[in-house]
């Protein structure tokens, strides 16, 4: 996806109170020791992606770090979807055969509960459904893992940044326990991560890109990562990353995608990466031990 420029202006508060920054941990405990290990879209090789399923699956191999994707149906709900479409992981097609494209912003959540997310994997996952940000969170919750949280397309959805920190609020997400050590909001769009940063400082945010290292000082300014595609790092970028200091007052950290193989995840570990973020966490974690 293309990276979009640097907003060079503030963006302007949207209402959500501010809170004085917090002293941040690294991605992970364990990160002084090797990368941490990100279950992306929960162990989306095992269980269908960004379902409760798979952030289950996560906690059974022993993850707890997960990465979703945010989305805003018709009606204002936010739900857990990684495309614009619900075709790819929904039988929607079936369901609601002349709705086509299917987009998720042209469905209501009550329609899109309907949805089966689940047998497209595999028929033991038959019925699963389409969360609701709120039922994905308790039940990050409820396992003791940590979120980190996609902002997925963010200019189709306009004060969506907002709205995600208010349910984050509401389901407790926002207390100093979480936000000190197990909460990322990331996102593709830059304006939409200093915007979550202007809104909540406390909220450690991430930046999915490969800024040019000339960029970096202005990225650093509302980001405490830049998270890019593992095709696209070098050592000597990480190096360039990790000597700017974010806005917590800590070097950037660097966690990249989607690496689901042992060759990869030991040359980017190599490169001093501080996450790696995998379908297969078990096959990664397995790599950089």
């Amino acid at each position: 996806m293309p990276v979009r420029a640097v907003a060079v202006t503030t963006t302007a508060l949207l209402g959500v109170a501010l809170t004085a920054p917090l002293s941040h941990a690294r991605a992970d405990e364990a990160a002084a020791d090797g990368p941490v290990v990100v279950a992306h879209r929960g162990a989306s090789g095992y269980a269908p992606e960004n379902t409760l399923a798979a952030v289950d699956r996560a906690a059974a191999l022993g993850f707890r770090w997960v990465e979703n994707d945010v989305q805003r149906t018709r009606d204002g709900e936010l739900v857990v979807l990684h495309d614009e479409s619900l075709a790819r992981t929904t039988d929607v097609e079936e369901v609601f055969p002349d709705r086509s494209p299917w987009k998720v912003k042209d469905f209501t959540a009550a329609e899109i509960a309907r949805l089966d997310a689940g047998s497209w994997f595999g028929s033991e996952y038959a019925g699963a459904r389409v969360p609701t940000l709120e039922q994905y969170v308790k039940r990050v919750d409820h396992n003791h893992q940590k979120l980190l949280l996609e902002l997925k397309s963010p200019g189709l959805y306009p004060g969506i940044e907002r709205q995600t920190l208010k349910v984050l609020a509401n389901e407790g997400w926002l207390d100093r326990r979480h936000v000190a050590g197990r909460l990322v909001v990331q996102s593709f769009d830059a304006d939409s991560i200093r915007t979550v940063h202007d809104l909540k400082p406390a909220v450690k945010t991430g930046f999915l890109g490969t800024p040019a290292v000339s960029e970096l000082p202005a990225y650093a300014e509302f980001a405490d990562q830049i998270n890019p595609s593992h095709s696209s790092l070098s050592m000597s970028y990480v190096s360039s990353v990790h000597a700017f200091t974010g806005p917590h007052g800590r070097p950037l950290e660097v966690l990249t995608w989607t690496v689901n193989d042992a060759e990869t995840a030991r040359r980017v570990a190599g490169y001093g990466v501080d996450g790696i973020i995998t379908n297969k966490p078990d096959v990664v974690r397995d790599a950089v031990d």
